[in-house]
């Protein structure tokens, strides 16, 4: 019989992967409240930027300036993603404890996203990671298309497994696994996890589903009945990916937390706070929110 586990690790990251993807330009006292915000509600790791080229990522190009004025409180973690090794050197100005380095389970997809083979993404992380270690940041790896790719479709759990455990030979602590397009269902999702724990502790892979056909709920469930523990969310489910063609939001953060407060699954979280933070940043950003109990319980 199942027996969910009592607590979860919530990673918010919609102050990076959600921003990013809006049209304009957030500015960096709405970044930086939204943060707080975050914090407030009793979120306690949070992605807070990324250090990208501001040619091609031009909402965050604020990054530095966002690390220098952030409010940091000692009980969160704040983390920043990093393509390479200019990125990590900011991100250590920046004071950051955590970074983030993503490749994909899609050679096609990685081409397009940082212009080189999975391969080569593997090895431009190396002097990436060597660097974190020799200044005590922790590093997390991402994988995306782990469920579907926009150019190739189906990919096989093996090949998710294979790149997966390549991050963790890297010196990646923690590997999520992103359905990128949105596109998987609950056996499926069931398939790539299961691969995935052939080659690592379940402990150690988080879950980082988009919503764009009203799955990553079901698929987040049935991953939990396997001994998923750690979800990547994004609040009033900013985000996308501006790789994937009709990528939408990530799962909201309301909705992930309103399903684990109804199983009895620790947060840590205040979801009425949560639920006034995304409206708060949906009304910011003239946007509605994508979050399902954001609007039910307005």
């Amino acid at each position: 019989m199942y027996k969910p586990p009592k607590q979860v690790k919530i990673v918010e990251v919609s102050p990076r992967d959600g921003l990013q993807n809006e049209k304009q330009v957030v500015d960096l006292a709405t970044k930086l409240e939204l943060i707080e915000r975050l914090g407030h509600s009793g979120i306690k790791n949070i992605e807070i930027t990324g250090f990208v080229s501001p040619k091609w990522v031009p909402q965050l190009s604020d990054s530095s300036l966002l690390c220098e004025q952030l409010h940091r409180h000692q009980d969160i973690n704040y983390s920043a993603l990093v393509p390479n090794l200019k990125g990590m050197k900011l991100a250590i100005a920046g004071n950051i404890k955590e970074v983030a380095v993503f490749t994909a389970a899609s050679e096609s997809f990685t081409q397009k996203n940082i212009n080189c083979t999975i391969e080569e993404s593997l090895e431009r992380f190396k002097p990436v990671v060597s660097l974190a270690k020799q200044n005590n940041i922790t590093v997390r790896g991402y994988v995306s298309c782990v469920l579907g790719c926009p150019y190739e479709g189906e990919i096989n759990p093996s090949k998710v497994a294979e790149v997966t455990q390549k991050l963790f030979q890297l010196g990646c602590y923690e590997v999520s696994l992103g359905d990128t397009i949105g596109t998987g269902t609950p056996l499926k999702a069931q398939k790539m996890l299961k691969a995935c724990t052939e080659i690592s502790d379940i402990d150690a892979l988080a879950l980082h589903f988009h919503n764009t056909y009203g799955q990553a709920l079901a698929n987040i469930y049935a991953c939990l009945e396997l001994g998923a523990r750690i979800i990547d969310t994004s609040v009033a489910g900013l985000g996308g990916c501006p790789y994937a063609k009709g990528a939408s939001g990530n799962i909201a953060t309301e909705d992930v937390v309103y399903m684990l407060d109804g199983m009895g699954i620790e947060t840590g979280i205040d979801l009425a706070q949560l639920i006034k933070t995304g409206n708060w940043i949906s009304q910011k950003l003239n946007k509605s929110n994508s979050s399902q109990v954001g609007n039910a319980l307005d």
